[in-house]
């Protein structure tokens, strides 16, 4: 048997004008509590929860806050990354999933509004993940964190779930295929590897997506700072929300596309560089460290994480250390002519010029190959962030039930728990 993880897919159906207030008020306590949590330097979870708990959240909503914020404070978190709208994250026992086949909406979930009131809203799943919801609601399978959110007017959750399978035919070591993604502010993702015959094949660059966010952050810091002045704080604070929300939408489509590229390789492994290593050696005077600091290096990576893990793609990291230095053909120290060119100092080298971005790309794979990797497996990282996770506080919640009163002319159709 073999344990994976999947991310289910759970969309809430029209909940009414009542909990949809309830949804906002649970999301925008949340989106406070992170804010002063961060802002607080909050780097332990006792400090954290200094902070959290005079908010008017669950004992879910709370716990995961006390374990989120450290990993915020402790990675160099960059704090306008936090304009972006953050989901509300519950621990894992903050949601309760109910089934009734024999309606048109069959899934319910319970989800906690505050410490003695939570909301059971009807939910449609993804129908390729129904096997999935199915073991979780006959508990042959293990319920994660889970994750809140509203885009474009719609409520959806996402649940993380383990279970374990039957063993499949794994690619051994020598049978997989490294694919080297690069991430850069110049192109802003790249990703390359290598054929049967060990010659790099199939690169592809996002190179206009990063000239896009470039153009999106730059535009933020001007227009914002330029607002503030003036003294239009809400306003700033309004149009530099609509700019990171465009940004989080490109992030989102290049780290789809991303595990599409992966999905049409044969037996992939997409390799990533240790963001510990890329932050630890960030140095490049203020203007640039403020620029690449605030690049989305831990957003990237964790879209592009959880997104793999759905598609059963294994994701590993390496040190990226002299990666975009090294030439991926002899192994020689180059240098950069051009910010999208690397020109190998060797002589006798067929390489000459090549593609900068491509050429990291394909050292980052390579270094995976020759045997280094720092995997940690989703077991000890559920360990680690379920340390903290007995709910103390959450566990309590037995107040009153959300109120069915106004869904009862719909039980017929959708359930005891329509909206």
């Amino acid at each position: 048997m073999t344990e994976l993880t999947k991310t289910l897919e759970l969309t809430l159906v029209d909940p009414n004008v009542h909990k949809r207030q309830k949804l906002r008020e649970t999301r925008d306590a949340y989106q406070q509590a992170l804010q002063e949590a961060f802002a607080a330097g909050c780097d332990t979870q006792s400090a954290a929860n200094d902070v959290v708990v005079e908010y008017d959240l669950s004992g879910y909503a709370k716990n995961a806050l006390k374990k989120y914020v450290p990993q915020l404070c402790g990675n160099s978190y960059d704090a306008d990354a936090l304009h972006d709208d953050h989901p509300v994250r519950f621990t894992n026992e903050g949601l309760q999933l109910d089934h009734q086949p024999q309606n048109a909406v069959e899934w319910y979930v319970k989800i906690p509004h505050h410490e003695d009131y939570h909301l059971w809203i009807p939910a449609r799943a993804n129908p390729e993940q129904r096997e999935w919801l199915e073991a979780l609601y006959a508990d042959d399978a293990e319920m994660g964190e889970s994750r809140l959110f509203e885009r474009d007017g719609t409520w959806y959750l996402h649940i993380t779930v383990t279970r374990d399978v039957e063993d499949e035919s794994e690619a051994s070591a020598d049978e997989q295929t490294p694919i080297g993604v690069d991430i850069g502010e110049a192109s802003l993702v790249t990703v390359c590897h290598r054929d049967e015959s060990g010659s790099p094949v199939r690169p592809e660059l996002w190179a206009d997506d990063g000239k896009a966010v470039r153009r999106l952050r730059k535009t933020y810091f001007t227009a914002t700072r330029r607002l503030q002045k003036r003294g239009s704080e809400r306003i700033a604070e309004s149009y530099g929300d609509s700019l990171w929300d465009q940004i989080d939408d490109v992030f989102h489509r290049v780290t789809r596309e991303v595990v599409e590229y992966a999905e049409s390789v044969e037996n992939p492994v997409l390799v990533l560089e240790d963001l510990t290593y890329i932050r630890e050696n960030m140095d490049y005077g203020e203007y640039m460290n403020r620029r690449l600091h605030g690049w989305g290096f831990a957003k990237l990576h964790a879209q592009i994480r959880y997104k793999a893990a759905e598609k059963g793609i294994p994701v590993e990291t390496v040190n990226p250390r002299n990666t975009s230095k090294a030439c991926h053909a002899c192994g020689e120290h180059g240098y950069r002519p051009r910010q999208a060119t690397f020109r190998c100092s060797n002589g006798g080298c067929w390489v000459g010029e090549y593609q900068a971005d491509v050429n990291g790309a394909i050292n980052i794979a390579d270094r995976y190959r020759s045997g280094e990797s720092h995997r940690r497996s989703d077991r000890s990282s559920r360990q680690k962030a379920g340390d903290d996770d007995s709910a103390t506080d959450g566990a309590s919640l037995t107040g009153p039930q959300d109120s069915h009163a106004d869904a009862e002319t719909q039980q017929t159709t959708r359930g005891p728990y329509a909206s």
